[in-house]
Order: C-alpha cells, then structure tokens, then sequence
C-alpha cells in the first residue's frame, strides 16, 4: 500500500475547450476542469481518500494513479493507493481497512463488481462516499469511465465499416475474471455476429499479460486461418502483440494502447485499438470525492470519452509511452 501526501504543485488549465478534448482524448493533456469541483480547491476540512487498484503493472492503471494523484495534490487531499494485484478479495479486505482507517471517500477500480459490493455497501453505510472508475458497481455515488457495452458495439461498428465483418472468422483473447472486459466482448461480439462474421472460440488471459499471451498463440496455433482476433483488454492486446508478431497473417482489434502495440499498428499486425483516457478519469474520480465531501450532488455517471485508434491518427498517442 502506497501512501501520498499533499505536495506545492498547481496543475495548469488545459487551454483548449472541453467539446475538444473529449472529440480527440489522448490522455496526455492537463486535466480538464471538473464542473463538480467548481474551481474550489479545499473548502473541506478533511480530504483522505483511499484508492483500490487492479493493479501496479498495467500501463492503463498506472495513468489512472497518475491522474488521480496529480488530482489529489491540486485540491489538497490525502490519498493512498492499495495494490489488490488481481486479487478480488484483496480488494474487498482494502476497501474493509479504509473503512477502519476512517478515510472521508473511497475509489474503487473493481476487479469482481459481485465481489467488492458487501464492502462498498458497508462503506456506504458508515456515510462514506465511493466513486467507482472503470467498471460500474451498484450503490456507490459516482461511476466514472466509460460505458463498456457500448464502446464494444462501436469498436464492432469501425469492423463492420471497414469490410473486416461479413464472412470473417474471428477468435478472442479475454479476461474471465474482468466483468467489464465481459461485457466489451459480449456488446462486440453480439453486433459483428448479426454482421456475418464467424466466431470460432475464446481464450482466458486472466488479465495478465504473460498469461494472454500464451493464450493468444494457442488460439491461432488451433485456429491458424481466423482473420482476426479481438482482444478485450491491455494484457490481452499486449500478450497477443507478443504472440503473433511475425508469425501469423492474423491481425488483432482491441482495447488499450502501449508502446508495444504502437509497434503493432505500425507494423499492420494491430488494426484498430480503443483507447481509453484513464489519466483523466482518475482526476476526475478524485475531483467529484472532493466536491461531494463539500456539498455538492454526486453526478451518478461521468462519461469519460473513448477514441479507436488506427494508423491514421496513431501519432496523436505516441508521445504517452515514449
């Protein structure tokens, strides 16, 4: 458990306009204003804010802390950052100590939405706000991220535009565990099917790199002629960018970028990526405990953008992962 204090730093004002930066999120912008902060930077007596993470390793949590921290030094809260390191009921027994802790709100990135919801709700019950990121959880204030099912149909509909659909044969490379990353493959597949595509089979990376990658070439290794594999999340599209480069004419459709599958969209072995902004969605997790703990009326749901992107417009992201 990592824990943070308050440091002099002043994050400054993005310069472009809000409708801007959410047609074209690369992550690597300042923060965007918070209309639930208001501008107010510390009226609150008390700011203590514990954090539970996925984990430390994926690039895309890594943002999600760096935003979320970059928050908390701005408005002059104490956050503290647990590591469940996949582990669901970890995660539960984090959320239990913060609770002991007396922390005044909680984020929750959740790993098992089923198995995190006696915590949450006893957290709730002692008055304690929680903002879910990423994937939704029942009876929390705020869910910030981005709707997964229906980023999955659109990253079916840019499959369905592009000819690569009707008569195509497909596999996946998931993450059985993740219910969010459940539903981008349900949504996705469910769309490109009624398409005319041809799905053949899932593989479970357990949303860890090494793991999906032995996952992805087993599945091309049994199914040498698929056209694509669709890949539901970082270590799943990491783990298959390591699997089948250079080896397979297969090409890969999925979700979250890194330096390796920048390579991959380079080289025309990954096709198309939906890209997240996780940096700003744990600024704004941060921001909307922050305005709750002073008054203001938890939003329900912030919509935090998402982009696909291909070799056209690859360059706008490089610059993250150098």
């Amino acid at each position: 458990m990592t824990t943070t204090r308050p440091r002099l730093s002043t994050l400054t004002a993005a310069a472009l306009a809000t409708t801007l930066l959410a047609a074209c999120s690369t992550g690597n912008e300042d923060p965007a204003p918070s209309e639930a902060a208001g501008g107010d930077t510390g009226s609150s007596e008390s700011c203590t804010i514990g954090m539970t993470q996925i984990n430390q390793t994926a690039i895309f949590f890594t943002q999600m802390n760096e935003g979320a921290q970059e928050a908390a030094d701005e408005l002059g809260c104490e956050l503290t950052i647990a590591n469940a390191n996949n582990d669901s009921a970890r995660q539960a027994s984090d959320i239990e100590n913060f609770v002991s802790q007396g922390v005044d709100g909680i984020i929750v990135v959740a790993i098992d939405v089923n198995g995190v919801k006696p915590a949450v709700d006893a957290a709730r019950a002692q008055g304690i706000p929680v903002v879910a990121i990423d994937a939704e959880l029942e009876n929390v204030d705020t869910f910030v991220g981005v709707d997964n099912l229906a980023a999955g149909a659109q990253a079916a509909e840019w499959v369905i535009e592009q000819g690569l659909a009707d008569g195509k044969s497909y596999g996946v490379v998931d993450a059985k565990n993740s219910f969010i990353q459940n539903q981008r493959e349900d949504s996705f597949r469910e769309a490109i099917d009624a398409a005319g595509a041809k799905y053949t089979q899932s593989v479970n990376g357990d949303n860890v790199q090494e793991k999906a990658a032995t996952a992805a070439q087993n599945l091309v290794t049994a199914q040498p002629n698929l056209d694509f594999v669709y890949t539901t999340g970082e270590p799943a599209t990491v783990g298959a960018v390591a699997a089948l480069t250079g080896t397979t004419d297969t090409v890969i459709i999925g979700w979250d970028l890194t330096k390796e599958v920048i390579a991959g969209i380079d080289s025309g072995l990954v096709h198309a990526v939906v890209q997240q902004n996780p940096k700003q969605e744990g600024v704004e997790a941060v921001r909307e405990i922050k305005a709750i703990l002073d008054g203001a009326e938890p939003k329900g749901f912030i919509d935090v953008p998402i982009d696909i992107v291909t070799q056209d417009n690859v360059d706008e992201y490089r610059a993250i992962f150098d």
